[in-house]
């Protein structure tokens, strides 16, 4: 009778599972983190420069009545609040937030994939980011479009709510036109991403700002593209590493079992 022994048995399918998320997790970080940098990097040649014009505008319209004490100590209560100042601190903070926000999203683009269940890669990824430019940015700028810090603005708790509504909206219309296909579920979808815009964004009554109207259209159009290249560069990102790790898991999982008993010799 020949001898058997036992050989090394393979993962269990819990433990691949506990390998498998985090690698997923650690790809959106990843993705989030140098998408955030790469549009930290271009900010100082789109946005920044207009924000600085701004700035200038603001404190020019208000440097002839600082010198009464009441505009002095209205312009204090102003700038009692703490912002970073210009310079490295400021590029610090900007890029900061631009990571946080790549990483949430980086979150959101790799859940997506995950629901999807399909095969990610770089190509399919720039289309999912396309898809959130378009929630995220394109559909409620057509609404309420990306504004200077200095500029007059309606309520935020009305623009917030707006704002949620047409990327829900955009979202879920975007679904049914792409996923269901079918005519009944086009239309809602049509409807869907029509609807916040009939209903209408919030916007003042009036307009009081000294920034000129060119300059305000050159940083909405600039806050738009940029926010495309974010999108288009996360989403590959993103559709890259989750497509790599898939395909590791794929090979892991797929491998045949490895027999429990060997003959020894």
């Amino acid at each position: 009778m020949r001898r058997t022994t036992r050989a090394t048995p393979s993962p269990s399918p819990a433990t691949e599972r506990r390998t498998v998320i985090p690698r997923f997790l650690a790809s959106a970080l990843l993705a989030g983190f140098l998408a955030g940098l790469a549009v930290t990097l271009l900010q100082p040649f789109t946005t920044a420069p207009l924000i600085m014009q701004a700035e200038a505008y603001e404190h020019a319209a208000a440097a002839p009545a600082s010198g009464t004490p009441h505009a002095h100590d209205h312009a204090q209560g102003e700038d009692s609040g703490w912002k970073p100042s210009g310079g490295m601190e400021r590029l610090i903070f900007t890029a900061l937030a631009n990571v946080i926000t790549g990483v949430g999203f980086g979150f959101l683009l790799v859940a997506s994939f995950a629901l999807w269940n399909g095969k990610a890669n770089g190509r399919t990824g720039v289309i999912w980011g396309m898809a959130g430019f378009a929630v995220f940015t394109l559909a409620p700028s057509l609404g309420l479009a990306p504004e200077l810090p200095t500029t007059q603005a309606a309520g935020l708790m009305a623009r917030q709510t707006w704002w949620i509504l047409t990327a829900a909206a955009t979202a879920a219309g975007l679904w049914l036109l792409v996923f269901p296909r079918k005519p009944l579920a086009a239309a809602a979808g049509i409807a869907a991403i029509a609807l916040p815009h009939i209903i209408g964004a919030p916007h003042p009554h009036g307009f009081s700002t000294q920034i000129p109207p060119e300059l305000a259209a050159q940083f909405a159009a600039a806050s738009i593209v940029t926010s495309a290249v974010f999108w288009a560069c996360l989403g590959w990102l993103a559709g890259a590493l989750y497509g790599r790790d898939s395909a590791a898991e794929s090979r892991s999982s797929g491998a045949p079992d490895r027999p429990r008993y060997r003959a020894a010799s």
